[in-house]
Parts: structure tokens; C-alpha cells; sequence
């Protein structure tokens, strides 16, 4: 009888065992391992204000093909929903609401227009100019997103306009996100001979489609998790694995398993890096060098609060309160405005995100300082004043993989070390993608790879 191993059980470990049961068969012994005392990883759905409420990531990229297609295996279709099309998102810059930016790639302007309300005059002509100046770029440089649009376009773009977009992603900064693995169809242009930044953004650019551009669950992805664990017909075993070991055979002994005949480790990279260090020590080398971000949700629920009809603020970086104190919030979404399976439970619902990668201080603070901190940024950005009828605090420690310029490279010696141990696959956020379709395609791949071996 065949036997493997998933370590972790966040979304990555649970659709890597549902694909190896799809590829063994229903005789294979598989089992999940996991430390934590719930399945889902960074992804968790609590019963707040009626009803269930995601207080980690809460939506996902329709256009990809990857959740749509695993709701249809599992029988959840009808789980899809999406967002209300007429609530629109605000970015809170210059002590004013603004209007999110179009027309962009991930804030980077390919016009002065898009982000005219933004900055200042001189910007925009620098913007408008840029065709006028030579690009310095060789095929297959890497660089951070910010260095490069502060250079061309000049800091205030980057600090209202990018780092807004990409902190919701990264949880970073631009100046520490790399623009090959973050906005590859950039590098791509810019590869391809693109003689200035906005040439590049223009053709990079996605082109339109039909559609919304996210989705979600109405149940909250606890359901869709919970439908994995059973499909899979896995084993959960509760133990800390801190080493896994191979022998002569090609066979693998896992804390809390036993010896199996072959391991996918989806667990965060620097407890994948621990449980390597004795079998495959050049593998922990390379991966010990993804570094992680952590950050915090408080989520709020109000009888009222007087909301905009918008679905969320985003918060332009330095941003200061009327006071002349940096706003800690990083972003506001107003889950009750963007989601209408949520607007119809009554009452308003916010979620509040804090931290950014290098500036995490505020993610240890004590649940009842999150929450004034969350009530005091809503006071300033909405003038929301009503006490919260329920409140929330999530805390993600080490919650995102951080792709720093030339994450691709590491990547790429990552997976070519991994390459050379027998019947062992990685998964996880920290290697093509951070958001849950591109974890459901990585975990799909590593699991297809071990199949193939164990055949």
C-alpha cells in the first residue's frame, strides 16, 4: 500500500492531499500533518455577526481558472460569489479620499490621468516625459518595483499610488518587491526592449475581460477547506515536525507519521528549512532565504456605522491623521458593502489590516490596543464613531512570503535542489504566487510530481 505525507494543512497541504487521492486511488494511505490546533493555514473563517467571516484572505482572482475549477470537483459551486459591482474602492492619500487609480498595473501609471488627484505637478510631467529618457535595463535584470518607479516617475507615485497595492498583496513594500516576480508581465516588456517605463506599463497591462475580477465564498474558504480534508480521505494527525529523514530505500520517516514512501512539505519556508537541515542541507540553505511578513485583521461589526457605499480604503504609505500621527491601518475593507451575501445579515462589517513587512511592532500589541487602534483610523479615514457591537483580532505571524528582487533566482535553485531528493515535493505561497489560486496550482503541480515518482 502506498503511503505519503503532507505536512501542513493550510491550503496548499489539503489540495496536494485531495490531488495525490485523485492520482493513488482510494487504497493509498495519506496523511496530513499539522501543528496547529485547526486546518487552513493562513486562511481562517469565523462565526462573526451571523455568520461565518474569512479574517485572513477573503477573496481571489476569478479570472484565474484554478478556485472555480476546484469548487466544481468538490461540488461548491454554487458557494462562488462575488463582489458588488457598483461598490467601488477609495485610496485614502494627502489626508483625502480618493478614487483608486484605472488604468494602471498595480498603481504604475502608463498616463499622468490615472493618477493626476494623487500627485503634484512635476510628477505628472515626469510621468508624461518619460518616453523622453533613456531606460537602462538588460534582459533578465531584476529590480524593486519602488526603486524602479521612483527613478522614472519619482517617489510620490510610488508612496500613493504602488505601495498601497502592493502592501494588500504582500503585505510589503514596493521598494522591497521584486518586479520580476511580483509584476512578471513588466519584466517581460521591459525584457523584450521597451525604451521607457510607460511603454512597458501599457504593454503589460492586462487586457479587459468580462466579469469581476475577484471572488469569494459565501461560506467562507472554512468551507471549501473543510471539503478538501474530507475529499482527500486523509488522515490529520496533530504533531510538530521537526525533522524529516530518508534512508538508502528512498523511504521517509515523519515526527508523528512514521516512514512513508514519499513527503510533500507545504509548511512556511523556515519550518521547511528545520525539518531539512540533516537530509537535504543545500535545499534548507537555499530556502532559508525567503523572509516572511507578519500582519494583523481586526473585524469589526457595527448595527450601522455609516459606511460609504465603497467596498474598501486602501492607505497611501506615510500617511498622516489630522493630528499630524502616522495612520497605523494599512487598509479598511467594508466587507458589508463589497460582499452582498454579507449585506444581507443586517449591520456593517469592517475589517481592518495592520502591518508591513519591516514594520510589525504594532502586530504584538494586545488585542484591546488593535482594536482602538482600528476604531481611531476608521474615525479619521470614514468618521465612523459608533461602538462595535463585536470585534475580532486575527493575528498572521510570518503570514507572507516577502519576494524580494531576484526571488525568481531563488526560486528557481530552490526547486532545482528539490529536484534532486528522491520522493519529496514542496508547496507552498513562497514559490510561484502568494494568492490562493496560485497556491492551488503550485500544491497541484508538487502532488502530480510525487504521483509520477511513486508510479
Amino acid at each position: 500500500m502506498t503511503s505519503v505525507a503532507v505536512v501542513g494543512a493550510g491550503i496548499s497541504g489539503l489540495v496536494a492531499a485531495y490531488r495525490l487521492r485523485q492520482s493513488l486511488g482510494p487504497t493509498a494511505r495519506i496523511v496530513v500533518v499539522e501543528k496547529a490546533p485547526r486546518i487552513g493555514g493562513k486562511l481562517r473563517s469565523v462565526d462573526l455577526a451571523g455568520g461565518p467571516v474569512d479574517v485572513g484572505a477573503e477573496a481571489f482572482i476569478a479570472r484565474r481558472p484554478e478556485v472555480p475549477a476546484l469548487l466544481d470537483e468538490l461540488g461548491l459551486a454554487d458557494q462562488l460569489v462575488r463582489p458588488s459591482p457598483a461598490a467601488r474602492p477609495l485610496l485614502r492619500s494627502g489626508g483625502a479620499l480618493h478614487g483608486l487609480p484605472t488604468g494602471t498595473l498595480m498603481g504604475i501609471p502608463a498616463t499622468s490621468d490615472s493618477v493626476r488627484t494623487l500627485v503634484d505637478d512635476a510628477t505628472c510631467r515626469r510621468i508624461d516625459t518619460d518616453r523622453d529618457r533613456p531606460l537602462r535595463w538588460t534582459p533578465g535584470d531584476d529590480a524593486s518595483v519602488g526603486d524602479l518607479v521612483s527613478e522614472r516617475f519619482g517617489s510620490q507615485v510610488t508612496a500613493r499610488s504602488v505601495d498601497p497595492l502592493l502592501g494588500g498583496v504582500y503585505s510589503g513594500l514596493a521598494v522591497t518587491t521584486s518586479i520580476r516576480a511580483a509584476l512578471p508581465t513588466l519584466a517581460a516588456a521591459l525584457d523584450a526592449g521597451a525604451p521607457s517605463l510607460v511603454d512597458a506599463v501599457e504593454r503589460a497591462r492586462p487586457t479587459s475581460a468580462p466579469g469581476p475580477v475577484f471572488g469569494g465564498l459565501r461560506g467562507g474558504y472554512g468551507v471549501l477547506l473543510d471539503a478538501l480534508l474530507a475529499a482527500s480521505g486523509a488522515e490529520l494527525v496533530a504533531a510538530d515536525v521537526r525533522r524529516v529523514t530518508s534512508d538508502d530505500r528512498g523511504a521517509w520517516h515523519v515526527d508523528g507519521v512514521g516512514t512513508v514512501d514519499g513527503v510533500v512539505l507545504a509548511a512556511p519556508a523556515p519550518q521547511t528549512v528545520s525539518m531539512l537541515l540533516d537530509t537535504a542541507p543545500a535545499l534548507a540553505r537555499e530556502l532559508g532565504g525567503v523572509e516572511l511578513a507578519s500582519s494583523a485583521v481586526v473585524a469589526l461589526g457595527f448595527e450601522d456605522g455609516g459606511l460609504p457605499q465603497n467596498s474598501g480604503v486602501l492607505v497611501a504609505t506615510g500617511e498622516l491623521d489630522s493630528s499630524g500621527v502616522p495612520l497605523r491601518a494599512k487598509a479598511f475593507t467594508l466587507s458589508s458593502r463589497k460582499w452582498p451575501h454579507l449585506a444581507e445579515r443586517g449591520g456593517q462589517l469592517v475589517r481592518v489590516s495592520f502591518g508591513r513587512f519591516g514594520d510589525a511592532d504594532i502586530v504584538d500589541r494586545p488585542d484591546a490596543d488593535l482594536v482602538s487602534a482600528a476604531r481611531t483610523d476608521l474615525h479619521e479615514v470614514l468618521g465612523v464613531d459608533e461602538e462595535p457591537t463585536t470585534t475580532f483580532v486575527q493575528r498572521w505571524y510570518g503570514g507572507l512570503p516577502q519576494y524580494r528582487p531576484g526571488h525568481t533566482d531563488l526560486v528557481a535553485r530552490v526547486e532545482d535542489a528539490a529536484s534532486a531528493v528522491r520522493r519529496l515535493e514542496l508547496a507552498g505561497a513562497y514559490l510561484h504566487g502568494v494568492g490562493v489560486p496560485a497556491c492551488v496550482a503550485t500544491a497541484s503541480a508538487a502532488a502530480a510530481r510525487l504521483a509520477d515518482a511513486l508510479a
